[in-house]
């Protein structure tokens, strides 16, 4: 099995809104209404939004290969992209998604340590993120990649409110 990680860009705008889309609705459809599941969507993943994302200079997209085929994704805000304010030494990982037919096959690892590698390129010691308080699986994998919890914020998925765990890890 080949990985690789390639940076997007606006060239890639298309194919980056339907694996978000791709990606997000699988994680979480089954634990939200339709409704507001297609609320959230649209809204988040309009080519509009996604646009504006790709070209706001302190957002950085990355995509990861699987023997050349997208397998997943990652997000990650520095400065004022970053969705809450945590403090000039951080970063935020605001998105690690793996296509269903690629998940445990160590590319969420993958994808953090590109994170952090990013956050020590910006010369921060610490990042963090938000994580949806029902997806026990990823918070799991987070505590076991050395983040703790740290705190909480609402999300809104269409009219519902929602609590994402805040976690934090500092970094060597």
């Amino acid at each position: 099995m080949t990985i690789k990680i390639r940076t997007c860009t606006l060239e890639d705008v298309h194919t980056l809104q339907e694996i978000s889309y791709e990606t997000f609705k699988e994680t979480f459809e089954d634990q939200n209404s339709p409704e507001n599941m297609r609320a959230y969507l649209d809204k988040a993943f309009s080519l509009k939004q996604v646009e504006k994302e790709l070209l706001n200079p302190s957002s950085h997209f990355f995509f990861v290969y699987v023997n050349h085929e997208i397998a997943g994704y990652l997000k990650v805000n520095t400065g004022e992209a970053q969705s809450e304010e945590m403090g000039k030494d951080f970063i935020e990982i605001e998105r690690i998604y793996i296509i269903r037919n690629y998940q445990k096959q160590g590319l969420g690892k993958y994808l953090l340590n590109k994170g952090e590698e990013i956050a020590l390129e910006h010369n921060k010691r610490k990042i963090w993120l938000g994580v949806w308080e029902k997806n026990e699986q990823a918070i799991s994998f987070y505590k076991k990649m050395g983040f703790v919890q740290s705190g909480a914020h609402s999300f809104f998925m269409g009219d519902e409110e929602q609590t994402d765990i805040i976690m934090t890890k500092r970094l060597q």
